[in-house]
């Protein structure tokens, strides 16, 4: 690296953070932050700051909240920074052009993602959701597109059959301040590679909704079980079960097993077998054992704690959704 280089940081939640303390740990200078405004939360509805704002206060790094960058003085403002470089993690504002070309580097993004595939707003879930074998960070340089600018540094992890989307967003938030501070090194230097997008091989990632959450146990074991793991923390997987006196109830799904249990022979949703080892559910395909579940209310549980209070709303033969 030939200097430190002047950085805005743009970001929001804890992720970003984490990037933001690698830049502060770094030779580079931070010389501001940009963060959302703040917003209500808690039973309160109290205005709360995000993560990144916190830590930036912390270093004594000035923080700017604009609503967005519509308004000429908020460019402005940006512009006379005089910064090398914007450094833009999980900031959720669009940019436009004229902040795009503020800096005298540009703006670079670290999305949770080997682009060009999982472009867009739920890259860890819809990564794992999908099935796939890794995933990664790219570091890219920003356009005017949705995640579709040159690719300047990649790091890869695999996606092991025990991760959900809580412990694959850990692992990026490791690998994508190291990815980062590699990534500005090259920048500082003069030459870095940019390497455009195949937008042939893009793949979009929507964002979560919670009405996806819900099982469909004529799918496949496995498919349903990587909807779960994409879908933990947030929404949570669940199924609307329906009581002896036809009231309905959400039960949410925490952990299950995959089995070599055939069930082509029951309706899809049919509990074969309740105990302590679990409640086996058949699905598309082979059977689900559900370890962990939630009652309406409760905490969640190992199931045989809940068979302790609820037996009969898994007797075998029942129908864990109350419908065929």
């Amino acid at each position: 690296m030939t200097a430190p280089l002047r950085i805005i940081f743009a970001g929001t939640p804890d992720f970003a953070a984490k990037h933001l303390q690698a830049l502060i740990d770094s030779e580079h200078d931070v010389i501001a932050a940009y963060c959302p405004p703040d917003k209500p939360a808690g039973r309160g509805k109290k205005l709360t700051a995000c993560a990144t704002k916190n830590l930036a206060l912390e270093h004594n790094i000035p923080v700017l909240q604009p609503k967005n960058f519509k308004e000429v003085e908020d460019q402005e403002a940006l512009k006379a920074l005089g910064a090398d470089v914007m450094v833009v993690v999980a900031y959720g504002l669009l940019l436009p052009k004229v902040i795009l070309d503020a800096p005298h580097l540009g703006c670079i993004n670290v999305h949770g993602s080997l682009l060009p595939k999982w472009r867009g707003a739920a890259p860890i879930q819809r990564s794992l959701e999908a099935g796939d074998l890794e995933t990664g960070v790219t570091i890219m340089q920003m356009d005017e597109g949705l995640d579709t600018g040159d690719m300047i540094l990649k790091a890869s992890c695999p996606i092991l059959d025990t991760d959900t989307s809580a412990s694959l967003y850990e692992k990026l938030a490791d690998l994508g301040p190291a990815a980062l501070i590699d990534t500005l090194a090259l920048m500082a230097s003069g030459a870095y590679p940019r390497e455009p997008q195949n937008n042939e091989q893009a793949t979009y990632a929507s964002k979560l909704d919670k009405a996806e959450a819900e099982i469909d146990w004529h799918q496949p074991a496995k498919t349903i079980d990587l909807k779960l793991r994409a879908f933990t923390p947030w929404p949570g997987t669940y199924v609307n079960f329906t009581d002896e006196n036809n009231k309905v109830h959400t039960l949410k799904i925490h952990q299950v097993v995959l089995t070599d249990t055939d069930s082509s022979s029951q309706v899809p949703g049919t509990i074969m077998q309740a105990d302590k080892h679990g409640i086996l559910v058949a699905t598309g395909s082979t059977a689900l054992n559900i370890l962990t579940l939630q009652l309406p209310g409760k905490k969640p549980l190992p199931v045989q704690d809940v068979l302790n209070g609820r037996a009969e709303w898994f007797a075998v033969g029942n129908l864990i959704t109350g419908q065929a």
